[in-house]
């Protein structure tokens, strides 16, 4: 496996090169260099057997037929999109290695058949929503989310027309009913398994997430004439309240949030800001924690915005749920770690992935290859070859598993 794994880490690095901004890598839903990635990826595809189509998400969809047909099938996959300014393994690297699966069969064939997804978009960087790809395949794509623009005005449906896709035809996009589970391989993008010096995590939690946009609106003025006491300074006022979102997540445990953009209305040096737009994404394994600390993020912004006669406003743009693990996979690969010859170590995931989104509808399991220094979601980003060998050995001894407990 090692030479294999060294060709899938070589691969995403070549992918990483499909992008919107030169010198960077920065891939959002459907934007031109996704064509080029779905070329690539499609033509590998083919080369092993696999019957490839684009669904009407833009998902990249490659079928590994079984040895019977009409037999149920798996799914492995993630997505293909990035943040801006991204590493090279965020995302692609579960696609990449749900290829390199199938091509580690060398043309056998299993009693399922195997799908590889490349989801078109699951980090929310376009629309502010995430998990397009993903929604279409679990069917929950519906009219509102489609209806959502980016910056320039353009509809996530038209989006989709502009890549040559049918929005009407999203519900042919919905996963096989025969679909028997869903496996996720994905950098941990965390610190945890490099300080146990663990190769591998078996992921049993998601945490839940809140995205919000809270907007403090005042009045913009001249920087020089306007005395302080007549201020309504909407920057100032964003800036008291990130302080105390700061300080409700460290006293809360096991809670993050952040507040990562602003919109700053004029954004000049010589003017008072006269609205400001900040993004709040909180975090926590327990729904019920994590809404009661958004419910006093936004007491305190209300708080804010009073004391200094500004005007609130505030968008909920996602509260999703914190998912587990389908238990009976979790097992199965947990013993696939094991056999493997790994140590075996269960983890919660911090950020958001396609997987919790899949789980609603199907058993899913996630599998954690160590992040070399905790880094992820920028150019520094890394696996080490030695890692991506033992997860695609515990990923094809999971296959195993999956043939072995066929009903």
């Amino acid at each position: 496996m090692q030479h294999r794994a060294q060709e899938v880490i070589d691969l995403c690095r070549e992918l990483a090169g499909f992008t919107e901004e030169p010198g960077h890598t920065t891939r959002t839903f459907l934007s031109p260099p996704m064509r080029d990635v779905h070329r690539e990826l499609g033509s590998r595809m083919e080369q092993l057997g696999m019957s490839v189509t684009v669904d009407a998400a833009g998902n990249l969809r490659g079928f590994y037929p079984a040895r019977t047909p009409g037999a149920r099938r798996v799914i492995i996959g993630s997505h293909l999109d990035t943040v801006p300014h991204a590493g090279a393994f965020d995302g692609i690297l579960g696609v990449v290695m749900g290829i390199a699966m199938v091509d580690a069969l060398t043309s056998l064939r299993m009693p399922f058949g195997i799908e590889v997804v490349g989801f078109s978009e699951e980090e929310g960087v376009r629309f502010g929503v995430p998990f397009i790809g993903s929604r279409a395949l679990a069917g929950t794509l519906d009219e509102t989310l489609l209806g959502v623009r980016d910056s320039q005005g353009v509809s996530a449906a038209d989006a989709i027309r502009s890549f040559g896709l049918d929005p009407a035809r999203l519900p042919e996009a919905r996963m096989a009913d025969n679909t028997l589970g869903y496996l996720e391989v994905h950098i941990e993008q965390g610190p945890v398994l490099e300080s146990l010096n663990y190769p591998l995590g078996v992921v049993e939690t998601i945490v839940g997430q809140s995205r919000l946009i809270v907007s403090f609106i005042g009045k913009s003025g001249h920087a020089g004439t306007t005395s302080m006491d007549l201020r309504r300074d909407a920057l100032a006022a964003a800036a008291r309240w990130i302080t105390s979102v700061e300080s409700i997540a460290q006293s809360t445990p096991g809670l993050v949030a952040t507040v990562g953009r602003l919109e700053i209305d004029p954004n000049a040096r010589n003017v008072i800001a006269g609205s400001v737009r900040a993004s709040l994404d909180v975090r926590h394994s327990q729904d019920t924690i994590r809404h009661q600390a958004v419910d006093r993020m936004l007491k305190e912004a209300k708080q804010t915005a009073t004391d200094r006669g500004l005007k609130l406003e505030e968008q909920q743009q996602l509260d999703q749920p914190a998912v587990s693990m389908d238990a009976t996979l979790v097992k199965r690969l947990a013993q696939a770690v094991k056999t493997a010859g790994y140590p075996v170590h269960h983890m919660s995931s911090g950020a958001g992935h396609d997987a919790m989104i899949l789980a609603t509808k199907i058993p899913t399991a996630m599998l954690f290859l160590r992040s070399p220094g905790g880094i992820s979601h920028h150019p520094d980003e890394n696996v080490l070859a030695e890692d991506v060998t033992a997860a695609l050995n515990a990923g094809m001894h999971f296959l195993e598993q999956w043939e072995s407990h066929l009903d």
